[in-house]
């Protein structure tokens, strides 16, 4: 070693005893109890710092797609009520779909750890402004397909864009894709690879997120499942498809949430949907493999509260004869009551 490279060793040597190295503690993001939400749902973010748990205050952000399409972080408006680590929505609207990250810091000055781990939350509703039409109308694919997603609003379906939240942890346009390209409101991939596995949502010019649909490109064998939430009490129909044969539907094993619930079937038949059959859902051959999992999503019916409504207006108009009747009577027998009463003073 040079004497003239010594004076940097002991330097360094020196701030590694003080504690004044490069390495920021790192800020740990999760949810509970999940990711996927029904609108209305109750959802806390939980941020932690892995070197310690004291003396930190917490900051909220979301990641954001920038006009030149690169990454950015946002301060959420009211971030400095999860100050404590937690970050509770009460109540998930469709526009809390994003992709978050937190950040702590602690002292004077500021002391800031690294940016967390990202985490997506997915909120689905019943009647959002605008609609994600996927076509083919699934959310599994096999690679090399064409895909085609859109934006559609029934009043104006300018202004909305395509988003994409992939595997690699990256917030983009959908037209990001290799084989991808976006016109207006539609995004195109002419040939699905499996790196275009996400989610995709549609997002406004103003930033608000709406219609999050779970897309996964699978080679080999996948599920057929609906992309849009199943209302309660309508059918549900899953197949399982393999890219590698010319059979339409292989006879499978179905699973919800990694229990075995129909075997050795072609498709599994729910005749009567309820808020019970919601999960994951996947299909698995004993030679060709498993398919990747798929979340499906149950929403009210609406018709069910307009017949339970109907319901109950019937019933009170069954009885009010019979209600009427009852207070006609009572009514008749307080006036017979009081007549009898006037007549027994009069005679006094």
């Amino acid at each position: 070693m040079e004497l003239s490279q010594l004076p940097l060793v002991l330097l360094l040597i020196s701030n590694i005893y003080s504690g004044h190295t490069e390495d920021k503690p790192q800020a740990v993001l999760s949810v509970a109890p999940q990711t996927w939400l029904t609108e209305g749902d109750s959802v806390t973010l939980i941020c932690e710092v892995n070197s310690s748990s004291t003396g930190w205050t917490f900051r909220w952000f979301t990641d954001t797609v920038s006009s030149n399409n690169s990454n950015r972080y946002d301060l959420l408006s009211d971030s400095s009520r999860g100050a404590a680590g937690n970050y509770t929505v009460s109540s998930a609207a469709l526009n809390h779909t994003g992709v978050y990250v937190c950040r702590a810091k602690r002292g004077e000055p500021a002391y800031y750890t690294k940016y967390s781990n990202k985490q997506l939350l997915w909120v689905t509703g019943v009647s959002p402004p605008v609609s994600l039409i996927v076509r083919p109308n699934r959310t599994q694919y096999f690679t090399s397909v064409s895909l085609s997603l859109s934006c559609e609003d029934q009043s104006n379906s300018t202004g909305w864009r395509v988003r994409r939240y992939t595997d690699s942890r990256r917030l983009k346009d959908c037209s990001s894709s290799v084989w991808g390209s976006q016109s207006g409101s539609t995004c195109t991939i002419r040939s699905t690879i499996t790196s275009d596995t996400g989610v995709y949502w549609c997002e406004s010019e103003s930033g608000e997120k709406y219609h999050p649909v779970n897309i996964t490109v699978h080679s080999g064998v996948i599920l057929g499942s609906p992309v849009h939430p199943v209302t309660e009490g309508e059918t549900l129909t899953l197949r399982c498809l393999d890219q590698n044969t010319s059979s339409t539907n292989l006879r499978a094993d179905f699973h919800k949430d990694g229990s075995l619930i129909q075997s050795q079937s072609t498709e599994m038949i729910i005749s009567t949907v309820s808020k019970s059959h919601e999960g994951f859902y996947s299909c698995k051959h004993p030679e060709r493999g498993e398919s990747p999992k798929s979340w499906i999503s149950v929403s009210a019916s609406h018709s069910g509260s307009q017949i339970s409504v109907l319901h109950t207006l019937s019933s009170v108009l069954a009885v009010s004869p019979y209600l009427l009747v009852t207070v006609v009577l009572i009514f008749k027998c307080c006036r017979m009551r009081a007549a009898s009463v006037e007549e027994q003073e009069t005679a006094i």
